[in-house]
């Protein structure tokens, strides 16, 4: 399938299989433009030839693996730039559960030390991302993100709106710290269903303070559901707060 991959890239894409590219990958987050170096390619693409991977497939050339790594080192620059402050990749223990637009470009993305949740448009709810897959450019001049879900194989990845639909992952809150809650703010509710558990974006509209006693926190706060306004009494351990920034 063509995943719309620039006719310059599939250059120098075709020929390397998935895990020669996945190396290549790791080997430019870790040593940047040092990999560029005739004799480090030559090294490289002597490793691929004797590989047990490579058997019946064509020989690679030390250039072929130079070009992939300037292409490669090129794109990072812009992709961080588009997705700065709102995506790359990661993981997160919060408990969720869990379709495509005509594009311009598609281009894997590097990783980032900062962990994210996206806004499925199956259901609307929040979920924590394991990986961000690829990035391209819509029809529309927005940039999606193909993000991979925690606990969720690949016939789940979907495409996001980067601005619209993925952000930096919400905060579980400690008992401790109930009493920084205030009505208005903006929080992620777990909404507790009878065969799943989702998360979804809520605002607070009351709070009932209670004494704290060996279970922790026994305050009641009365949140309305964004996505349908619909409002329900729950306790501090269903509540994710916003990042501070």
């Amino acid at each position: 399938m063509d995943h719309g991959l620039r006719p310059r890239q599939r250059e120098f894409f075709i020929g390397f299989t998935k895990g020669e590219m996945e190396r290549m990958d790791k080997l430019v987050r870790e040593s940047g433009e040092e990999v560029l170096a005739k004799e480090f390619c030559q090294n490289l693409a002597k490793s691929f030839n004797r590989s047990v991977g490579r058997a019946g497939k064509p020989i690679v050339k030390w250039i072929q693996v130079q070009n992939w790594f300037q292409e490669r080192i090129q794109e990072f620059p812009n992709i961080l730039k588009d997705l700065q402050g709102v995506c790359p990749s990661t993981k997160a223990p919060k408990t969720k559960e869990k379709p495509k637009v005509q594009s311009k470009a598609e281009e894997k993305i590097p990783e980032s030390e900062l962990e994210f949740e996206a806004r499925s448009s199956k259901d609307g709810a929040w979920y924590d991302v394991d990986m961000f897959l690829c990035h391209r450019v819509a029809s529309a001049g927005e940039t999606e993100v193909r993000v991979r879900f925690v606990g969720f194989g690949a016939e789940e990845d979907e495409w996001v709106n980067v601005k619209k639909a993925v952000r930096e992952r919400s905060v579980p809150l400690e008992n401790s710290e109930c009493s920084s809650l205030k009505v208005g703010d903006h929080v992620l509710c777990l909404l507790e269903k009878r065969d799943q558990a989702i998360y979804y974006d809520a605002h607070i509209i009351e709070i009932h303070r209670r004494m704290h006693d060996i279970r922790g926190c026994r305050c009641l706060f009365f949140i309305r559901y964004n996505h349908d306004n619909n409002e329900e009494k729950v306790r501090l351990r269903r509540l994710c707060r916003r990042p501070i920034r």
